[in-house]
Protein backbone atom coordinates (compact mmCIF):
# COMPACT_ATOMS: atom_id res chain seq x y z
CA UNK A 1 0.00 0.00 0.00
CA UNK A 2 2.97 2.35 0.51
CA UNK A 3 4.26 1.92 -3.06
CA UNK A 4 2.10 4.82 -4.25
CA UNK A 5 3.58 7.09 -1.59
CA UNK A 6 7.09 6.25 -2.76
CA UNK A 7 6.17 6.54 -6.44
CA UNK A 8 7.30 3.02 -7.31
CA UNK A 9 3.97 1.46 -8.25
CA UNK A 10 3.08 1.00 -11.89
CA UNK A 11 -0.46 0.79 -13.22
CA UNK A 12 -0.22 -0.78 -16.68
CA UNK A 13 -3.32 -0.90 -18.85
CA UNK A 14 -5.27 1.78 -16.98
CA UNK A 15 -6.12 4.93 -18.88
CA UNK A 16 -5.56 8.11 -16.91
CA UNK A 17 -7.99 11.02 -16.92
CA UNK A 18 -6.55 14.25 -18.27
CA UNK A 19 -5.91 16.75 -15.49
CA UNK A 20 -5.92 14.16 -12.72
CA UNK A 21 -2.86 13.09 -10.80
CA UNK A 22 -2.16 11.37 -7.53
CA UNK A 23 -0.91 14.63 -6.03
CA UNK A 24 -4.08 16.51 -7.01
CA UNK A 25 -6.25 13.77 -5.52
CA UNK A 26 -4.35 13.82 -2.24
CA UNK A 27 -4.39 17.63 -2.07
CA UNK A 28 -8.15 17.68 -2.69
CA UNK A 29 -8.69 15.10 0.06
CA UNK A 30 -6.54 17.12 2.46
CA UNK A 31 -8.60 20.20 1.63
CA UNK A 32 -11.82 18.39 2.48
CA UNK A 33 -10.38 17.09 5.75
CA UNK A 34 -9.09 20.54 6.72
CA UNK A 35 -12.37 22.32 6.07
CA UNK A 36 -14.94 19.67 7.00
CA UNK A 37 -13.12 17.07 9.10
CA UNK A 38 -11.75 13.65 8.26
CA UNK A 39 -15.20 12.03 8.41
CA UNK A 40 -16.21 14.05 5.35
CA UNK A 41 -13.49 12.46 3.21
CA UNK A 42 -14.77 9.83 0.81
CA UNK A 43 -13.78 8.84 -2.68
CA UNK A 44 -16.98 10.33 -4.08
CA UNK A 45 -16.54 13.58 -2.15
CA UNK A 46 -12.96 13.99 -3.38
CA UNK A 47 -14.05 13.18 -6.93
CA UNK A 48 -16.68 15.92 -6.71
CA UNK A 49 -14.02 18.40 -5.59
CA UNK A 50 -11.98 17.54 -8.66
CA UNK A 51 -14.91 17.48 -11.07
CA UNK A 52 -14.18 13.86 -11.81
CA UNK A 53 -15.92 10.52 -11.55
CA UNK A 54 -15.31 8.36 -8.51
CA UNK A 55 -14.12 5.49 -10.68
CA UNK A 56 -11.45 7.74 -12.22
CA UNK A 57 -9.86 8.10 -8.78
CA UNK A 58 -9.44 4.35 -8.46
CA UNK A 59 -7.02 4.47 -11.39
CA UNK A 60 -4.64 6.24 -8.99
CA UNK A 61 -5.67 5.04 -5.52
CA UNK A 62 -6.75 1.48 -4.72
CA UNK A 63 -8.80 2.17 -1.58
CA UNK A 64 -9.86 4.93 0.76
CA UNK A 65 -7.44 3.47 3.33
CA UNK A 66 -4.58 4.05 0.89
CA UNK A 67 -5.79 7.61 0.34
CA UNK A 68 -5.74 8.22 4.10
CA UNK A 69 -2.12 7.03 4.27
CA UNK A 70 -1.16 9.39 1.46
CA UNK A 71 -3.03 12.25 3.15
CA UNK A 72 -1.23 11.59 6.40
CA UNK A 73 2.13 11.70 4.65
CA UNK A 74 1.14 14.96 2.95
CA UNK A 75 0.71 16.61 6.36
CA UNK A 76 4.47 16.15 6.89
CA UNK A 77 5.58 17.69 3.58
CA UNK A 78 7.34 20.56 5.35
CA UNK A 79 10.39 19.03 7.04
CA UNK A 80 11.57 20.04 10.51
CA UNK A 81 13.74 23.13 10.74
CA UNK A 82 17.45 22.69 10.12
CA UNK A 83 19.70 22.31 13.13
CA UNK A 84 22.50 24.63 14.15
CA UNK A 85 26.11 23.40 13.91
CA UNK A 86 27.19 22.10 17.29
CA UNK A 87 23.72 22.49 18.76
CA UNK A 88 23.30 20.51 22.01
CA UNK A 89 21.29 17.32 21.66
CA UNK A 90 18.57 18.49 24.05
CA UNK A 91 17.99 21.75 22.20
CA UNK A 92 17.92 19.95 18.84
CA UNK A 93 15.39 17.37 20.04
CA UNK A 94 13.27 20.07 21.66
CA UNK A 95 13.08 22.04 18.42
CA UNK A 96 12.21 18.88 16.49
CA UNK A 97 9.38 18.12 18.94
CA UNK A 98 8.06 21.67 18.70
CA UNK A 99 8.11 21.46 14.90
CA UNK A 100 6.06 18.25 15.07
CA UNK A 101 3.76 19.89 17.63
CA UNK A 102 3.13 22.69 15.11
CA UNK A 103 2.32 20.27 12.29
CA UNK A 104 -0.19 18.32 14.37
CA UNK A 105 -1.85 21.46 15.72
CA UNK A 106 -2.21 22.79 12.17
CA UNK A 107 -3.49 19.50 10.75
CA UNK A 108 -5.62 18.08 13.55
CA UNK A 109 -7.46 15.85 11.09
CA UNK A 110 -4.34 13.69 10.78
CA UNK A 111 -4.80 12.71 14.42
CA UNK A 112 -8.03 10.95 13.44
CA UNK A 113 -6.19 8.57 11.12
CA UNK A 114 -5.33 5.39 13.06
CA UNK A 115 -1.63 4.65 13.45
CA UNK A 116 -0.93 1.27 11.91
CA UNK A 117 2.81 1.06 12.55
CA UNK A 118 6.10 3.00 12.60
CA UNK A 119 6.78 5.74 10.01
CA UNK A 120 7.04 4.18 6.54
CA UNK A 121 5.99 6.88 4.06
CA UNK A 122 8.52 9.30 2.53
CA UNK A 123 7.78 12.51 4.43
CA UNK A 124 7.39 10.69 7.73
CA UNK A 125 10.70 8.93 7.17
CA UNK A 126 12.30 12.33 6.47
CA UNK A 127 11.08 13.52 9.88
CA UNK A 128 12.47 10.36 11.48
CA UNK A 129 15.80 10.87 9.71
CA UNK A 130 16.04 14.43 11.04
CA UNK A 131 15.21 13.28 14.56
CA UNK A 132 17.72 10.45 14.57
CA UNK A 133 20.35 12.79 13.16
CA UNK A 134 19.97 15.00 16.22
CA UNK A 135 21.14 12.10 18.34
CA UNK A 136 24.45 11.83 16.51
CA UNK A 137 27.29 11.87 19.00
CA UNK A 138 24.96 11.13 21.90
CA UNK A 139 26.62 7.79 22.60
CA UNK A 140 23.28 5.99 22.39
CA UNK A 141 22.96 2.77 20.44
CA UNK A 142 20.89 2.70 17.26
CA UNK A 143 18.05 0.83 18.99
CA UNK A 144 18.04 3.42 21.79
CA UNK A 145 17.95 6.27 19.28
CA UNK A 146 14.86 4.76 17.65
CA UNK A 147 13.26 4.30 21.06
CA UNK A 148 13.92 7.94 21.88
CA UNK A 149 12.22 9.05 18.67
CA UNK A 150 9.22 6.76 19.22
CA UNK A 151 8.89 8.19 22.74
CA UNK A 152 8.92 11.76 21.45
CA UNK A 153 6.53 11.02 18.59
CA UNK A 154 4.15 9.26 20.95
CA UNK A 155 4.18 12.12 23.45
CA UNK A 156 3.67 14.88 20.89
CA UNK A 157 0.89 13.00 19.14
CA UNK A 158 -0.85 12.10 22.39
CA UNK A 159 -0.74 15.68 23.68
CA UNK A 160 -2.01 17.03 20.36
CA UNK A 161 -4.86 14.49 20.35
CA UNK A 162 -5.98 15.43 23.86
CA UNK A 163 -5.91 19.14 23.00
CA UNK A 164 -7.90 18.51 19.81
CA UNK A 165 -10.47 16.39 21.66
CA UNK A 166 -10.91 19.00 24.38
CA UNK A 167 -11.17 21.80 21.81
CA UNK A 168 -13.88 19.87 19.95
CA UNK A 169 -15.80 19.32 23.18
CA UNK A 170 -15.57 23.00 24.13
CA UNK A 171 -16.63 24.06 20.64
CA UNK A 172 -19.66 21.77 20.82
CA UNK A 173 -20.61 23.40 24.12
CA UNK A 174 -20.15 26.85 22.60
CA UNK A 175 -17.50 27.84 25.13
CA UNK A 176 -13.96 29.13 24.94
CA UNK A 177 -11.22 27.00 26.50
CA UNK A 178 -10.71 29.24 29.53
CA UNK A 179 -14.44 29.63 30.18
CA UNK A 180 -15.06 25.90 29.96
CA UNK A 181 -12.21 25.02 32.31
CA UNK A 182 -13.36 27.60 34.83
CA UNK A 183 -16.90 26.20 34.66
CA UNK A 184 -15.53 22.68 35.08
CA UNK A 185 -13.67 23.69 38.22
CA UNK A 186 -16.71 25.41 39.68
CA UNK A 187 -18.99 22.47 38.88
CA UNK A 188 -16.58 19.93 40.35
CA UNK A 189 -16.13 22.04 43.46
CA UNK A 190 -19.88 21.93 44.14
CA UNK A 191 -20.16 18.13 44.06
CA UNK A 192 -16.76 16.99 45.30
CA UNK A 193 -16.44 15.49 48.77
CA UNK A 194 -13.01 16.58 50.10
CA UNK A 195 -12.93 13.67 52.53
CA UNK A 196 -13.27 11.18 49.68
CA UNK A 197 -11.11 13.05 47.14
CA UNK A 198 -8.63 15.06 49.23
CA UNK A 199 -5.97 15.33 46.50
CA UNK A 200 -8.43 16.62 43.88
CA UNK A 201 -9.95 18.99 46.45
CA UNK A 202 -6.49 20.38 47.19
CA UNK A 203 -5.89 20.97 43.48
CA UNK A 204 -9.23 22.76 43.18
CA UNK A 205 -8.56 24.92 46.22
CA UNK A 206 -5.17 25.91 44.84
CA UNK A 207 -6.77 26.88 41.52
CA UNK A 208 -4.65 24.32 39.68
CA UNK A 209 -7.53 23.31 37.39
CA UNK A 210 -8.27 26.84 36.21
CA UNK A 211 -6.95 27.47 32.70
CA UNK A 212 -5.14 30.71 33.35
CA UNK A 213 -1.74 29.62 32.10
CA UNK A 214 -0.58 29.44 28.49
CA UNK A 215 -2.17 26.89 26.15
CA UNK A 216 1.14 25.06 25.72
CA UNK A 217 2.08 24.80 29.39
CA UNK A 218 1.24 21.11 29.65
CA UNK A 219 3.23 20.40 26.50
CA UNK A 220 6.23 22.32 27.84
CA UNK A 221 6.08 20.49 31.16
CA UNK A 222 5.81 17.03 29.58
CA UNK A 223 8.47 17.66 26.95
CA UNK A 224 10.92 18.97 29.54
CA UNK A 225 10.46 15.88 31.71
CA UNK A 226 11.04 13.58 28.73
CA UNK A 227 14.14 15.53 27.69
CA UNK A 228 15.37 15.33 31.30
CA UNK A 229 15.16 11.55 31.06
CA UNK A 230 16.90 11.42 27.69
CA UNK A 231 19.70 13.63 28.99
CA UNK A 232 20.13 11.34 31.99
CA UNK A 233 20.26 8.30 29.71
CA UNK A 234 22.96 9.95 27.60
CA UNK A 235 24.97 10.81 30.73
CA UNK A 236 24.63 7.24 31.98
CA UNK A 237 25.85 5.82 28.69
CA UNK A 238 28.75 8.28 28.58
CA UNK A 239 29.73 7.33 32.15
CA UNK A 240 29.59 3.63 31.39
CA UNK A 241 31.70 4.15 28.27
CA UNK A 242 34.30 6.16 30.18
CA UNK A 243 34.57 3.62 32.99
CA UNK A 244 34.67 0.73 30.56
Amino acid sequence: MIEAAWGVRERPGKARQRGLSLERIVDAAVGVAASEGLSAVSMSRVAAELGSSTMALYRYVDTKEELLILMSDAAYRTPPSAGEPGEPCRAALSRWAWDLHTVLREHTWVLRIPVSGPPVTPNQVIWLEHGLGRLDGSGLGEREKLSVMMLLIGFVRSEATVIADVADAFASAGAEHGEAMSFYGQMLGKVLDPARFPAVAAALEAGAIDAEDGPDDEFVFGLDRILDGIEELIRTRAGASASG
